[in-house]
């Protein structure tokens, strides 16, 4: 495991860590902003954040990816590799953080608006989103491990009858 974990930039880094440099990096608007987490602008104190991160394990998955992507800026994985959790995620020999990204909240919401502007081109024209070689992809973690739950737990069903009844 160790070996696994050796190229990892989150691996012995406390929460408390990660949060503290993010806050002095950018602040708690600019968190709020990007990550959309109610800890970073309602009463926004380390305590308060930590204590909400420890018990939510989607919401700290959110933050240690954001660090790893926005702030680190470590190159994105393979879908295996992005299916597991960020602590979880290896990199190649050589592979070393750089640069945080600068971010302020006007920017924050430019890149949200842009997205949401391909995302409804996208659905008016009826295609489906598009990665890497042609490969599907779900739009945010929930709704694909959603549909993988789905598949796992479905029998095989009769075509004419999709609701199993």
């Amino acid at each position: 495991m160790l070996e696994h974990q050796k190229n990892n930039p989150l691996h012995g880094l406390k929460l408390e860590t990660m949060l503290t440099e993010l806050i002095k990096f950018y602040d708690f608007k600019v968190l709020y902003a990007a990550l959309r987490l109610e800890c970073f602008n309602l009463n926004p104190n380390m305590d308060a954040c930590i204590k909400f991160l420890k018990k939510t394990e989607w919401a700290r998955e959110r933050v240690e990816g954001f660090y790893l992507y926005r702030f680190k800026r470590m190159p994105k994985g393979s879908e295996q590799q992005m299916e597991m959790k960020p602590r979880e995620r290896g990199y190649a020999n050589g592979i070393v953080p750089r640069q945080p990204q600068k971010l302020t909240v006007e920017l924050v919401a430019e890149m949200r608006e842009k997205a949401q502007e391909n995302y409804k081109a996208m659905k008016k024209s009826g295609q489906r989103p598009r990665y890497g070689k042609d490969k599907p992809k779900a739009q945010d973690s929930y709704a694909q491990n959603k549909r993988s739950a789905a598949k796992k737990a479905a029998p095989s069903q009769d075509p004419s009858n999709p609701w199993g009844k």
